[in-house]
């Protein structure tokens, strides 16, 4: 619990005079006065201290333990002496320094302090020994040592060691304290020197504005610096390549496309004047003028590696004079640049070079290396195709062949060219004597039939009946023997109409085939593809590269991105291991 300071006003306090006072006012010393509390005898005690003005003569006579005097006819006699009612009279007045601080004390109130900053600021004061009466007062006394009660440091240090010595003011160790204790105020018998409240805040203030304003002035310096080492002397390196020490590169653009003969079928005729009936054509010439062949032809033809070597090409894009394939190759991905548009169906080339008549060239040699490549795979195409047919064509022939030989091979084992019309011979031959059987029947119940037959007649007609049945019988026979058993005609007949059919089939298939390869070889006459060029190489009189002013700036983002990730990162990092 603190105590508020009560400030004490001028008071004057009227008491009769005692009729047994002696001289020199002892009554008037001898009255009882109450006891004032702790603040009370510490602002009397500051003000006794104070100097008193020579003309104020009830106040000295106050501080020297008498009551004035009023209405005394001689300067040595008191007031029951002269008899006057009036009485003596006794007051307090606060002094400047008492006033300063209720002043002070005041204005820290005014600042709406918690109560937690208050107990932190008592433990503070506490800590450096400093005789505060209140909580309030505590502020007020760490702030004059220029202390700050509310610091992160100062809340750290409030944590002593248990064996530390205690001040003969504060309870010793192990006493079981639940608020601060209060302090008793130190007497000052000097008049204070120190600056008012105001201009002391107002001098912490520009203290603390200037030791803020210092350390954004080094922090924007080690900035500036950071920034000028990182990014600013890097992108100057750079500048300075790309305007002095680059080599300029002289560009050649051009294009060309890939197109197909037109067909006649339907679906080619559709997709002919497409982009679509020759993208994959497209793209594997992109691929080969891109391949590490077109580079070797190139460099056989047009000694790609010769011009790359000169001494006066800037080292970054210099090649070695024994340099391998493979570094050769890098060189050539970068100045050779190929894309396939397939939208349009367009292949877009710029080729670059150190003299602009060299990558005119080197652009005219590599679209008539992509004509070769195109020609090939139209050829190979062709061919392909063709010698499909006509190997299906040669297999029709043989199987047909195969079919007649085996045909004729089964005419020639039965001997009999056709042996279904054998058969149909004997069966019109047996239907014959049948018929006439049943004729010289019918001609023998006529002759029956008579009362006294001519024997004669009967038995004529009896021999030819005998006769037609041996006939018929033998016919039989022959048919049987022709229609039953392995070798029979009828098991022949089969075996001959199957190998007709056989060879029937074959003829489809060997006039199919010969349709197929007609009609591939028209289709592989209509499928040619040839290179047109739309746009032709033409020789650059300004250099293309290097981007000079484009280069610089990507290189100065590209560094300010480098250093912004990292001074992230390190902020991060630090944040991480400081907490």
């Amino acid at each position: 619990m603190t105590i508020k300071p009560k400030a004490k006003k001028f008071r004057i306090r009227r008491s009769p005079a005692a009729p047994d006072a002696g001289p020199g006012g002892e009554a008037a010393a001898a009255r009882p006065v109450p006891a004032p509390d702790m603040h009370s005898s510490a602002s009397a005690a500051s003000a006794s201290a104070q100097p008193q003005p020579p003309n104020t003569a009830a106040q000295a006579a106050t501080a020297a333990g008498k009551s004035p005097q009023f209405g005394s006819q001689s300067g040595g006699q008191t007031g029951g002496q002269t008899g006057d009612p009036s009485g003596a009279l006794s007051g307090q007045v606060s002094s400047a320094r008492e006033t300063r601080l209720e002043t002070d004390i005041d204005a820290i109130r005014q600042e709406g302090l918690t109560g937690r900053q208050l107990r932190m600021a008592r433990r503070v004061a506490q800590k450096h020994d400093l005789p505060a009466t209140s909580d309030f007062d505590a502020v007020r006394l760490l702030r004059e040592k220029g202390i700050d009660p509310f610091k992160r440091a100062n809340m750290l240090e409030l944590v002593v060691p248990q064996n530390k010595a205690q001040p003969d003011n504060t309870p010793a160790v192990g006493q079981n304290v639940q608020l601060p204790q209060t302090v008793p105020a130190a007497k000052i018998n000097l008049p204070s020197t120190e600056l008012s409240p105001a201009e002391r805040r107002q001098h912490e203030i520009s203290e603390m504005q200037r030791a803020i304003a210092g350390r954004r002035r080094r922090k924007l310096v080690l900035l500036m610096a950071r920034l000028a080492f990182f990014v600013l002397l890097p992108t100057l390196i750079t500048g300075y390549f790309f305007y002095a020490v680059a080599t300029p590169m002289y560009a050649t653009k051009s294009e060309f496309l890939v197109l197909k003969a037109d067909g006649a079928g339907a679906v080619s005729s559709l997709l002919s004047g497409t982009q679509f009936a020759t993208s994959q054509d497209s793209i594997a010439v992109q691929g080969y003028l891109q391949s590490k062949g077109a580079m070797l032809r190139l460099e056989s033809e047009m000694g790609f590696k010769t011009h790359f070597s000169q001494d006066w090409i800037d080292p970054i894009q210099r090649l070695d004079p024994n340099a391998t394939n493979e570094q050769a190759y890098k060189i050539y991905k970068r100045n050779v640049k190929i894309g396939y548009d397939p939208t349009e169906g367009v292949v877009r080339m710029e080729v670059s070079a150190a003299d602009p008549e060299i990558s005119a060239e080197f652009s005219r040699r590599l679209i008539s290396y992509a004509q070769d490549e195109v020609n090939h795979l139209s050829e190979q195409k062709r061919s392909d195709q063709v010698s499909e047919a006509e190997a299906a064509l040669e297999l029709a022939e043989n199987k047909r062949r195969e079919a007649q030989r085996h045909l004729v091979e089964l005419q020639q084992d039965g001997m009999v060219l056709d042996p279904e019309g054998v058969i149909l011979s004997l069966r019109s031959q047996i239907n014959t004597f049948e018929v006439q059987v049943q004729q010289k029947e019918l001609e023998l119940a006529a002759l029956m039939d008579n009362t006294r037959p001519n024997r004669a007649k009967v038995a004529g007609v009896e021999a030819d009946i005998n006769r037609l049945s041996e006939v018929i019988k033998r016919l039989n026979d022959r048919m049987t023997d022709a229609s039953e058993g392995e070798n029979s005609l009828a098991n022949h007949r089969v075996q001959i109409q199957m190998a007709q059919a056989d060879l029937a089939t074959r003829d489809l298939m060997l006039q199919s085939a010969l349709q197929q390869v007609e009609s591939t070889r028209m289709e592989a006459n209509r499928q040619v593809r040839y290179l047109t060029t739309a746009v032709a190489p033409v020789a650059s009189e300004e250099p293309s590269y290097p981007r000079k002013f484009e280069n610089t700036i990507l290189a100065f983002l590209i560094f300010s991105g480098i250093y912004l990730l990292c001074s992230l990162t390190a902020s991060i990092l630090r944040e991480q291991v400081s907490s």
